[in-house]
């Protein structure tokens, strides 16, 4: 019996200039779960942090949100966002895809509540909910 998609562990990313919030997740149940928030250095990803994280999950591929606005422009941070998607590919030699994550923070913020955004959850929460968008469509 074969599946459409081989099990695999996935890792999302939600782009900022200032954090990029990390989530994990399976093909398997179609979920995923926040990880944790890198800080960026300089403007730029910690690319040290960010390649433990893959070296410690062992991803298959890995999901990086692309910012939208409401009228269906991308978002001013959208090139940057391709930038690190392309950087992670080329570092990594992964897998990279790329999502709409319009509404994805607004979500992790109306889930997890006001003091998500300094707690530093509201990164990783969005990046779960772009790891999820994807691997359920």
């Amino acid at each position: 019996m074969s599946t459409d998609k081989p099990v695999s562990t996935l890792l999302g990313f939600d782009y900022g200039t200032v954090r990029i919030g990390v989530a994990v997740g399976q093909t398997l149940n179609g979920t995923a779960n926040p990880l944790e928030t890198v800080k960026t250095i300089n403007s730029k990803p910690d690319w040290v942090r960010i390649a433990a994280i893959i070296d410690e999950w062992k991803p298959g591929a890995l999901v990086v949100g692309l910012p939208y606005n409401m009228d269906d422009t991308e978002s001013e941070v959208a090139e940057k966002a391709k930038r690190f998607a392309r950087q992670l590919n080329g570092r990594f030699h992964l897998p990279v895809h790329m999502i709409d994550e319009r509404l994805t923070s607004v979500e992790a913020q109306r889930h997890l509540g006001a003091d998500a955004e300094t707690s530093g959850e509201l990164d990783a929460a969005a990046a779960s909910l772009i790891l999820e968008t994807w691997l359920n469509q």
